[in-house]
């Protein structure tokens, strides 16, 4: 198509982007942590739709508190005011490599699970219908490291037996978790991992022992959901792009490169990104929208997506999040 299409629904613009297909414009959202309104379902929701009310971005990505998958295995955590929304772990269930003997599986019908469950449905009950919602779902080693403040690799490397079992039941947990996100009203799932990154682990290493609990999970998708794949770190595993299933690709971008136009061309997926969710509490306003038509214009406007590289903190002006939106709509007119 030589022109622009007209208006597309929200729906439709992130499937277009997902896909490679001609846009009116980019989709556009932005994310931040609810802290403590994130621990009921109905506080979750409420503060989630304030959100999407205030600034109407094309899709939600759902912010269930970080520590959520760990919390119905016995970890405990309290938000101590952090700027960027999340919680300390107070305590963790697995602090030896001999305590993973007793993991066990649990039920994501019950418990914390349970109430990030509902708050998906009640989110969804609420929600424009054209505006998709993505619930955050973490890798399993992620979720393994959360659980043993931070131990879990060492772990894997001094009884890998022992490890690889537990990241079997991990990983059979959190594929029950996609699968009923969807049930519960998610159009698609973000799908983040914090160890994908040369700081953590080599990208082969990962590959090995990592990856495959990654596709089992993903592998619960159903074919026409989104994804979105966020590669947590410095200097992420962006090659993983050619084991992963068909979806976009966020990392820190703006904070710490490769720049999205580099990982298009490599890759041919749709890159999300544009800008720098710490430098966005002090950036002008006029710096982040300018930043924002940059990342439309370096890709020609195909193929992606306008976000932060991760999470915003909570105290990053509300008139710069309208500007970042503001400045993809008025981009799409120009």
């Amino acid at each position: 198509m030589n022109q622009r299409q007209s208006a597309l629904s929200s729906r439709e613009r992130l499937h277009a982007a997902m896909h490679g297909l001609e846009m009116d414009r980019p989709p556009v959202s932005l994310w931040r942590h609810f802290p403590e309104e994130d621990q009921t379902a109905d506080g979750l929701a409420g503060a989630t739709l304030r959100w999407q009310d205030q600034f109407e971005f094309d899709f939600i990505k759902f912010m269930p508190p970080g520590d959520y998958p760990t919390i119905d295995w016995g970890a405990e955590s309290r938000y101590e005011g952090s700027p960027g929304g999340t919680r300390t772990t107070t305590a963790v269930p697995f602090n030896s490599a001999e305590d993973w003997k007793r993991l066990t599986s649990v039920d994501v019908e019950t418990g914390f699970n349970r109430t990030m469950l509902d708050a998906v449905r009640v989110t969804r009950q609420r929600l424009d219908p054209d505006v998709p919602l993505l619930q955050t779902i973490f890798a399993p080693l992620t979720i393994a490291m959360k659980l043993s403040n931070g131990q879990a690799i060492q772990h894997l490397h001094t009884h890998p037996d022992l490890m690889a079992e537990a990241l079997v039941t991990i990983a059979n947990v959190t594929r029950a978790m996609l699968k009923r996100s969807m049930e519960h009203g998610a159009d698609g799932v973000f799908f983040a991992t914090q160890c994908a990154d040369e700081s953590i682990m080599p990208e082969q290493e990962y590959r090995q022992l990592a990856l495959p609990f990654d596709l089992q999970v993903l592998a619960a998708l159903p074919p026409d959901a989104f994804l979105m794949v966020h590669l947590h770190g410095a200097k992420p595993f962006l090659g993983l792009s050619d084991a992963l299933p068909p979806g976009m690709l966020n990392w820190h971008d703006r904070r710490f490169g490769p720049p999205l136009q580099e990982i298009q061309s490599q890759t041919g997926r749709c890159v999300a990104g544009g800008i720098n969710e710490q430098s966005i509490v002090t950036d002008d306003a006029e710096i982040v929208s300018a930043g924002v038509v940059e990342a439309i214009e370096q890709n020609a406007s195909r193929s992606v997506v306008v976000s932060p590289g991760c999470v915003i903190p909570i105290n990053t002006p509300e008139e710069t999040v309208a500007a970042a939106v503001d400045a993809v709509k008025t981009w799409a007119r120009a």
